[in-house]
């Protein structure tokens, strides 16, 4: 969509990474302890494991962070029983806001999601209230710079990914089944290419623009309160202009 740029919105989140990466760091651990209690320590057996470990590697989360996680998830040395949970709603300019979380406390979590879609001017909605405009798919995101579109693309589809997406001027788009980012992220690494970001993500059908100042500026101080809560893991919304919030 003309205006939209995933660039600018990952660019955004490297910031904040980069001044919180502690936090971010956490999110991540919590992740990986939930697919190892899931599903086994082993990455190769356990494809929701090698997803998030792929997750944690283009956020530059160390390796020793890593393996230091899944040792304990594995020994049961954080008893913590997270619950996944999808939260869907409108912020202001009615665009599509999903919220996921993963959290010990459900009544803590869905009042915090609900006070942040009220205090922007946004509400929280029902289950499949938003969710009918976006698709569930992986998503790796590589700098266009020194890269080759068509050795990518052969790349890409060698390693199982379904498709790649170039309407971007900074970045390509490698898009997998939700399920395959893992595998198709590990190819793509041995074939030299690094990511930005490789995570299942919910990509919007269709956007939204915002033109009045003051819900560009609500709309983005209500994706910080998202991005800040602990329990949330991940937010996803169709603002097509989010370059606009200055932050």
């Amino acid at each position: 969509m003309s205006g939209h740029s995933k660039w600018s919105t990952i660019k955004r989140k490297k910031e904040k990474t980069d001044n919180a990466r502690a936090k971010v760091f956490t999110k991540i651990g919590r992740e990986i302890a939930v697919a190892v209690r899931e599903g086994g320590p082993d990455p190769n057996g356990n494809s929701k494991l090698k997803d998030v470990i792929a997750k944690a590697k283009a956020a530059n989360v160390p390796n020793d962070n890593i393996d230091r996680i899944i040792k304990k998830a594995a020994g049961d040395g954080d008893t913590t029983n997270y619950e996944e949970i999808v939260y869907e709603g409108y912020g202001p300019a009615g665009v599509a806001v999903v919220v996921e979380a993963l959290t010990d406390n459900r009544n803590r979590t869905a009042g915090d999601v609900r006070h942040y879609f009220d205090k922007f001017g946004g509400n929280m909605g029902q289950s499949g209230s938003v969710m009918f405009m976006f698709t569930r798919q992986g998503n790796i995101v590589i700098e266009r710079e020194d890269v080759d579109e068509d050795a990518l693309m052969e790349a890409a589809l060698e390693a199982g990914a379904t498709d790649l997406i170039t309407d971007d001027e900074d970045v390509f788009q490698v898009r997998t089944e939700p399920h395959d980012v893992g595998a198709v992220a590990d190819a793509l690494a041995q074939a030299g290419y690094t990511f930005v970001s490789a995570e299942a993500e919910y990509i919007p059908s269709t956007y939204t623009r915002i033109d009045d100042p003051d819900a560009i500026k609500g709309m983005g101080k209500m994706l910080e309160m998202f991005e800040e809560n602990d329990d949330v893991q991940g937010v996803w919304h169709n603002w097509e202009n989010e370059s606009d919030y200055e932050g």
